[in-house]
């Protein structure tokens, strides 16, 4: 039986251990196991056939890219907000650490009528886009909403907080001790900054983005309502999978629900492969 390596306030680690893998059993292995198992059931060359159907794949196609683009500029942008809202003091702090949370507040399908009403050529912002601007003169009319632009506006407007949140508390444990004794020794800082502080946020900065990635490809409710839902265009793979239901094609949803499971396993994998890796380097290094 497992051991703590030192010994436990909370007693019943027997008790407990067992708790924790009948729970996880239940809600997570269990029904994930099902789904493999039918999609196993349907043979590969069934698999394959489904998957390879133009629809099938321009949806899992957009959804993971547009996810790994949104968590990969949340991951940016995330930082920035995170290191502001860390590392200095002004007038409405407290509101703007706020607001990060919003997108967690809000229910998915509030928060996708609120971006089609801003981004649609006739909202606030689309219509800065829209023929007749002044953008539309210079560049050429550019459409946000009801594209796989607005997929993507969506997908970062609910992956930003992930980012922050997961930063914030590296960032205010952070010891500046190693940046004054960076800038000591002369160095400059942008060198501080890539050889002292992004190594130590890094592992942070990996878990951030695969939260974020991991909302992404399976957010659903924010997205129907900016996206268009043109097949082959502006399609998601969540929404094809909901269509197929409506369909009543169970092989088709249950294939495509398995790619996806597969697929954000393997991504999600990798991820957690390379933090474990940088973490490990930096407690060498340390």
């Amino acid at each position: 039986m497992p051991q703590f390596r030192t010994p436990s306030a909370i007693p019943g680690f027997g008790l407990t251990y067992g708790f924790v893998w009948l729970y996880l059993s239940i809600i997570i292995l269990i029904p994930l196991g099902a789904v493999v198992l039918w999609a196993s059931s349907l043979g590969p060359e069934r698999l394959y056939a489904i998957l390879t159907r133009s629809d099938t794949f321009a949806a899992l196609r957009l959804s993971f890219s547009l996810s790994l683009l949104a968590a990969a500029v949340n991951a940016v942008f995330g930082l920035i907000v995170a290191w502001v809202l860390t590392r200095y003091s002004f007038p409405g702090k407290r509101l703007l650490d706020a607001s990060v949370d919003l997108p967690f507040a809000l229910p998915t399908a509030v928060a996708g009528i609120a971006l089609t009403a801003i981004y649609a050529p006739n909202g606030w912002i689309g219509s800065l886009f829209a023929p007749g601007s002044l953008w539309a003169s210079v560049f050429g009319p550019l459409k946000i909403a009801y594209t796989p632009l607005g997929i993507f506006v969506a997908l970062v407007f609910i992956g930003l907080p992930f980012v922050v949140r997961t930063l914030q508390p590296v960032l205010i444990d952070l010891d500046k001790e190693l940046e004054e004794a960076s800038a000591t020794l002369g160095a400059r800082r942008p060198t501080t900054l890539f050889r002292v502080v992004f190594p130590t946020l890094f592992p942070a900065l990996l878990t951030g983005f695969a939260l974020a990635f991991a909302r992404a490809v399976g957010e659903y409710g924010s997205v129907i309502f900016i996206a268009g839902n043109i097949p082959g265009v502006s399609e998601i793979a969540p929404l094809l999978i909901i269509t197929r239901l409506e369909q009543f094609d169970y092989a088709g949803a249950t294939a495509i629900a398995t790619a996806m499971l597969a697929l954000s396993f393997a991504i999600l994998l990798l991820v957690n492969v390379t933090e474990a890796w940088s973490r490990k380097r930096l407690g060498h290094a340390r």
